[in-house]
């Protein structure tokens, strides 16, 4: 059994972004994410079963979506659970639309939806103390052209999470405006 989670997964040149707002944020101890293990949530599944898991990536590999570019630029932090994270100010609606249909088709697998509305993120410190939220010091953009399946690995000096499989954002995820 795996803890697995859908999501979003920075090429390197996001990823040395990210470091970058990671290293910009003022220190408030807690740890800081591995930057191999930053990403953006998008549908967790927890612990799951060999079963399930092949029931999730034959699922995924139906769901389409269209590529988009997420504006990074925003940080904060959350009390609870002390995470401090940088996020785009407002949530692209491709990004919206892959994330349902990730969701209601996880559901013939038996994965309950989330019911808190989706706000991705990026968690950069675990166990911290708050930082200032607002805007970003140096935004960036984060162009999406694929999500992936991701696992928890054992805990240990390096990266946690590993990559199981990947799937390219091609399609439309607009639905065309209605014809008067």
């Amino acid at each position: 059994m795996r803890r697995l989670f859908f999501a979003l997964w920075p090429d390197e040149a996001v990823r040395d972004r990210l470091r970058a707002a990671q290293a910009a944020m003022p220190p408030r101890g807690g740890r800081p994410v591995h930057v191999e293990d930053v990403h953006v949530t998008l549908v967790f599944l927890g612990t799951v079963d060999p079963e399930r898991q092949a029931c999730a990536e034959r699922v995924a590999s139906a769901v389409r979506g269209a590529p988009c570019t997420l504006r990074i630029d925003q940080q904060g932090y959350w009390p609870q659970p002390r995470v401090a994270w940088c996020a785009p100010g407002e949530t692209p609606e491709a990004l919206r639309q892959l994330v349902r249909r990730l969701a209601r088709a996880l559901a013939d697998c038996g994965f309950a939806p989330e019911r808190r509305p989706y706000r991705p993120h990026v968690t950069l410190f675990r166990h911290s103390r708050a930082v200032p939220t607002g805007p970003l010091d140096e935004p960036f953009d984060w162009p999406a052209t694929e999500f992936v399946l991701a696992a928890s690995a054992p805990a240990g000096e390096g990266p946690r999470y590993r990559v199981l499989a990947r799937w390219p954002l091609t399609d439309s995820c607009v639905e065309p405006p209605a014809v008067p």
